[in-house]
């Protein structure tokens, strides 16, 4: 299951799932990218990273990226054929959080080897508070393998209607250091925390933007 969906063909449901969230986001559930050119001039192979709030966050992330995402989600996500179908031809890759699941890890490397933008949530599921305090290790573990730019992105809020959510880009973690040491249980640890540390820092300096000073 897991690479079904990493391939070369671009996805028709992708495309229109596009149209739709840019519409959604763009009159009912606002957001307003900080950084986004960030994206725009992203080149696989990348990997983003984001905290989660919403079940849109994965469009919203990927959607400034003008190639198709390649998106890791839990496998509890498919609970039929149906969800499995949609999910992937939207290129989700299913991933059972619980044990390590070395088919959803090999298809990730897999989709970096054929230059795609992957885009993983650290902390595994939706939390509402106290973002990257926990990091699930297999993220770590395919940055290091894949050996792509990581780029950190905050989002300061839920989606809601007709409230404004910002999506702060950060500049790529740099984890070349790691790389060095090779990729083992102690450089795992490492970038995991990294990881944290730029979060918080986002965090911290305030990264909600004045509307006025946002781009759309």
């Amino acid at each position: 299951m897991g690479n079904e969906a990493v391939t070369e063909r671009d996805s028709w449901l992708y495309r229109v799932a596009r149209v739709l969230v840019a519409v959604l986001i763009g009159v009912l559930m606002p957001v307003r990218y900080r950084g986004r050119e960030k994206l725009e001039s992203l080149e696989g192979p990348a990997v983003i990273i984001s905290n989660h709030l919403h079940a849109l966050d994965p469009l919203i992330l990927a959607l400034p990226v003008r190639s198709q995402c390649v998106f890791l989600g839990k496998k509890e996500l498919a609970k039929n054929r149906l969800f499995r179908w949609v999910l992937t031809r939207l290129h989700c890759i299913l991933v059972d959080r619980h044990h390590t699941d070395m088919e959803a890890m090999r298809a990730c490397v897999k989709a970096m080897q054929m230059n795609k933008v992957l885009v993983i949530f650290p902390e595994g599921t939706r939390h509402h508070e106290g973002q990257m305090q926990q990091i699930e290790n297999g993220t770590s573990l395919i940055v290091l393998r894949g050996r792509a730019p990581l780029i950190p992105v905050y989002l300061d809020r839920p989606l809601k209607f007709f409230r404004v959510c910002h999506a702060t880009v950060g500049d790529p973690i740099d984890y070349s250091d790691l790389l060095a040491q090779g990729v083992n249980k102690e450089t795992c640890e490492a970038l995991n925390q990294r990881m944290r540390d730029t979060f918080q820092e986002m965090i911290g300096a305030g990264q909600r933007p004045d509307e006025s000073r946002a781009s759309a």
